[in-house]
């Protein structure tokens, strides 16, 4: 094998990831996670680029401290987010299995 096929087959497989990643990019997009605090008082959907969609109070919570509202909705989003990212590292490491890279290696793209 020469020089000029090895980096032949390596400007293949980046572009074979680029695509790979962008079509992910595409679905995360699209991929919605649900979260809620304080027992359902609150309740997120955002989707899995960070979008919040959606944020849904139970009508009695207007009735509490503010500060109590803030909270929870703080509380729902940063778990929505902490689901995304699970869902995100996911689907990203998919992105280069298959690419033949050593072990070790696919972590870093």
């Amino acid at each position: 094998m020469n020089i000029n096929m090895l980096m032949q087959q390596a400007q293949r497989m980046q572009k074979d990831m680029e695509s790979n990643v962008k079509k992910i990019k595409e679905e995360l997009a699209q991929t919605e996670v649900h979260a809620e605090a304080g027992g359902g008082l609150v309740k997120v959907t955002m989707t899995c680029r960070n979008v919040v969609k959606r944020i849904e109070m139970n009508p009695e919570l207007l009735q509490d401290d503010p500060e109590m509202i803030e909270d929870l909705i703080a509380a729902a989003v940063n778990d929505a987010v902490r689901q995304a990212e699970v869902i995100s590292d996911e689907k990203m490491k998919g992105a280069n299995a298959g690419m033949g890279l050593p072990p070790g290696l696919s972590g870093l793209f």
